[in-house]
C-alpha cells in the first residue's frame, strides 16, 4: 500500500472525478456540434460522438476517454504499486465514466476508459482483447458486439499473463459493467436492429 495514507485516500475520489469528465460533450461543444445526449444513440461515448459530430470529434473523444483511465492508473502504480490499491483507483476512474457526478450519474459505456486503465496495467492483455474486438467487428460489423467480446475476454487474458492474476477481480468487474451498459445494444442485436459499420 502507499506510504502516505492521505494520498492513498485522495487518489480514489480524484480518479472518480477525472473519470466523470464528459469528454464527448466537451469535444462536441468545442466543435460547435449538438450535445451527443440529444442525437444518435444519445450516448456520450466516442462512437456516438463520431456519428453525430464527425470523425475528428470521435477520435478526440476516444483519446480523452482513454487518458481518463490511463492517467489515474499510472499515478496509482507510482504511488503504491499494490494491485489492490491500483485496482481501486482504476475502478474509480472507470466508474466515474459510467456514472459521472457531472451528468447525474448517466455516462458512457466505459470501453475506452477501461482500455486506458488496462494499457497501463497490462498492455499485453489489452492488445489481446483489442485483437478480439477487431476480429469480431471485422466479421460481424457490430462495434457493440466487438466491445462486449473484448471486455469478456479481458479477465481470461489477465488470468494467464504474468503479473495479471492480481487484477482478474478488477477485470471481471469491468467486464460485467461494460456488458450491463450494453443492455440496449443486446436487445437491438437480438431484434436485428443494431447499427452496423458501413451500412445497416
Amino acid at each position: 500500500m502507499p506510504s502516505t495514507p492521505t494520498l492513498y485516500l485522495a487518489l480514489i475520489p480524484l480518479a472518480y472525478l477525472l473519470g466523470s469528465v464528459p469528454t464527448g460533450i466537451v469535444v462536441s461543444k468545442a466543435f460547435g456540434k449538438a450535445d451527443p445526449r440529444t442525437a444518435g444513440s444519445r450516448n456520450v461515448g466516442a462512437t456516438n460522438v463520431g456519428r453525430t459530430s464527425g470523425k475528428a470529434a470521435g477520435i478526440l473523444t476516444l483519446v480523452g476517454d482513454i487518458i481518463k483511465g490511463a492517467l489515474p492508473a499510472y499515478i496509482a502504480l507510482i504511488v503504491g504499486p499494490d494491485p489492490r490499491f491500483v485496482s481501486l483507483v482504476a475502478l474509480a476512474a472507470f466508474i466515474g465514466h459510467l456514472f459521472p457526478i457531472y451528468l447525474r450519474f448517466r455516462g458512457g459505456k466505459g470501453v475506452a476508459t477501461a482500455c486506458g486503465v488496462m494499457l497501463v496495467i497490462s498492455p499485453i492483455a489489452t492488445l489481446l482483447s483489442g485483437a478480439v474486438f477487431l476480429i469480431v467487428v471485422l466479421i460481424k460489423r457490430y462495434v457493440s458486439l466487438g466491445s462486449m467480446a473484448a471486455s469478456a475476454s479481458l479477465p481470461v487474458f489477465l488470468s494467464f499473463i504474468r503479473g495479471g492474476k492480481p487484477y482478474v477481480p478488477m477485470g471481471v468487474i469491468i467486464s460485467v459493467l461494460i456488458i450491463l451498459k450494453h443492455t440496449d445494444n443486446i436487445k437491438r442485436l437480438a431484434a436485428g436492429k443494431e447499427n452496423k459499420i458501413c451500412g445497416k
